[in-house]
């Protein structure tokens, strides 16, 4: 086992503050632990399992969380694929919550993260476990995520955050070149992701509040404060069927969106340095909440235009229990505030912002008109 930073048991119980969720079972430090979680995705699960089924790294388990599916999902599932263990939630806990359901009952020492719209490679684990054994502090694998519908065309290389506080997938909408160089990146995007479970007992799960959205970058954020590091690999490659649970610009998206994203800079932005950026976190912010409520000549309803604005006071308006999460945060926070910092991207000019997510307005280029991450 690959070392990585020193432990803290100082989270320990403090589920309702950080999702951490005591392992049940004793972790298998070779197996891997493949938690897929799904919501009415019955349609979907087919490919993305039997995808599963063909990989190369044979010692890995699957589980599926069902996410109060209304579908037949769990029936399906113990029918046709009666070795994959089924987790059955009476309700819909999110992308977060129903992970994290998962994690609890893996028994790997490693767990692979993967939407139900997602389809993978024959050695996806096993490049991905590679990767993750061959660096020290190695705690997270990214995935190179292509498009199903264009599979020459990248949907996420990993994740970046810039110090204004705005995400985006690194390579995003780019040409896949082929390359077969590993690069470090600030995290994984969770939809096509490996993890060690050491990671989750010393930084904590998923955060269950934020529910789905921006999760990954949260915990990536939390990994990177604590000295754990993420490695992008393209030799484990995946498909996403880019819009299968949650529409890409719809109302729900935009809230949680708006809303996580005031949580996820109040909960890890270090501190002095956030007094410094704050000035800039919020031009930057009004200017993209003025700039969505400008397109109007785009067929966009305006509720979906609103829906950010909603987001952002619901954020605002729940502060204190994150505020309590940062406070607790800091036993694990082994790594200078300016040194998380500089492992961001810089302050963004307008046309590098806007390249950074255009091809998702490209309708129905990528996707079938309706996705998950």
């Amino acid at each position: 086992m690959v070392a990585g930073p020193s432990k803290s048991s100082s989270l320990q119980g403090t589920t309702h503050l950080h999702s951490r969720i005591p392992p049940t079972v004793p972790a298998d430090a070779s197996l891997v632990s493949v938690v897929v979680v799904s919501f009415n995705g019955r349609d979907l699960l087919p490919d993305c399992l039997a995808s599963l089924c063909r990989q190369t790294y044979r010692h890995h388990e699957v589980i599926v969380v069902d996410n109060g599916s209304s579908d037949g999902s769990a029936e399906w599932l113990h029918k046709h694929y009666p070795s994959v263990r089924v987790v059955a939630l009476p309700s819909n806990r999110g992308f977060a919550g129903g992970t994290n359901a998962g994690i609890r009952v893996a028994r790997g020492g490693f767990v692979a993260t993967i939407n139900n719209d997602v389809r993978v490679e024959p050695n996806w684990i096993e490049e991905m476990v590679r990767t993750a054994q061959r660096g020290r502090g190695v705690g997270m694998v990214a995935s190179k995520v292509l498009f199903v519908r264009a599979p020459s065309v990248v949907d996420s290389a990993g994740l970046c955050i810039d110090r204004v506080g705005m995400a985006w997938h690194r390579l995003g909408g780019s040409y896949d070149d082929g390359s077969a160089s590993e690069h470090e990146v600030f995290g994984p995007c969770a939809g096509a992701a490996l993890y060690r479970r050491e990671l989750f007992d010393d930084v904590g799960y998923f955060d269950e509040d934020f529910f789905c959205y921006l999760e990954d970058v949260d915990l990536a954020w939390r990994a990177r404060q604590a000295g754990w590091r993420c490695v992008y690999t393209p030799r484990a490659c995946a498909y996403h069927l880019h819009s299968a649970t949650a529409v890409e610009d719809s109302p729900f998206k935009r809230f949680h969106l708006g809303r996580n994203k005031v949580w996820l800079i109040a909960k890890n932005f270090p501190a002095p340095e956030v007094w410094f950026y704050l000035p800039l976190i919020l031009a930057y912010d009004l200017a993209g909440v003025m700039a969505t409520l400008l397109m109007g000549g785009d067929g966009r309803p305006i509720r979906n235009r609103l829906a950010g604005i909603a987001g952002r006071l619901a954020g605002m308006a729940a502060m204190k229990p994150v505020l309590a999460k940062r406070q607790a945060l800091h036993e694990v926070r082994r790594v200078a505030g300016w040194r998380v910092l500089s492992q961001m991207g810089g302050i963004p000019g307008p046309l590098s912002t806007y390249r950074r997510y255009a091809h998702l307005y490209r309708s129905g280029e990528f996707d079938n008109g309706a996705s998950i991450k």
